[in-house]
């Protein structure tokens, strides 16, 4: 697991090297969600949320920082995922490390990268915005995956489709996202559609230099038969 690690972030760093064309300083990001449920592809992970981002960018390569921590519920899962990026052009590539403090370990240590034992799981993403929409997969490909009907690693996947379009002085998003294959990660038994979601997202306006994002999804899971609605808004300088 750690040679693919290695091999992974030096091509990375390889193609953020040899890049052109992209922003020649350094970008930083610093922002946080307060969500009133924690959703994700199309997954009830958490109860109301406070989820922090803290990220580095130069010339199309990124690594960023994400967690999630309950505000509300004290056994809610936290986590901490670390993502390695690089985008040219509408062209995006990425390796994110996700770690969760339950699981397979019950000391819940995130140093702990034993192939067998880790609360780590590391994914792999590709993706392509033509504008108009844009298309994205991912693969787990390391670490505490699910398993298909054979009690095998699944190499768990998920696939969407998300269209940006703008209604009523209102910036809005459709996504569709499935599952293309059985596995213990997502519940499902084969290929299965398990997000449908629209969300709509204003700025509300505090102060003549400073407004605050908010943002509201309804999302469904066909295949676990649930529907969500979410309300957060977005704190950044």
């Amino acid at each position: 697991m750690k040679k693919v690690k290695r091999f992974c972030l030096v091509g990375l760093l390889l193609l953020g090297a040899t890049a052109a064309g992209a922003q020649d300083e350094i970008e930083t990001t610093i922002s946080g969600d307060v969500v009133s449920s924690y959703i994700w592809r199309g997954q009830d992970l958490g109860n109301v949320s406070l989820q922090p981002t803290l990220g580095i960018g130069y010339k199309g390569l990124s690594l960023s920082a994400w967690g999630s921590v309950g505000l509300t519920d004290a056994n809610d899962t936290k986590e901490l995922d670390l993502t390695l990026a690089y985008t040219l052009g509408g062209l995006n590539i990425g390796i994110t490390d996700y770690w969760f403090n339950a699981g397979l370990d019950p000391e819940n240590r995130y140093f702990k990268y034993d192939a067998h034992g880790t609360n780590h799981l590391f994914e792999a993403t590709v993706g392509y915005d033509f504008g108009v929409a844009s298309l994205q997969w991912y693969t787990n490909f390391a670490g505490n995956d699910g398993v298909n009907k054979d009690g095998k690693r699944a190499y768990s996947s998920y696939f969407e489709v998300v269209v940006p379009f703008k209604l009523s002085a209102i910036e809005w998003t459709a996504t569709a996202g499935a599952v293309p294959w059985a596995t213990t990660s997502y519940g499902t038994t084969g290929f299965a559609v398990t997000n449908l979601a629209l969300k709509a997202t204003k700025d509300i306006k505090v102060t003549d230099t400073f407004s605050v994002p908010v943002f509201a999804e309804v999302s469904g899971n066909p295949c676990s038969q649930k529907v969500y609605l979410v309300l957060g808004f977005t704190l950044q300088p």
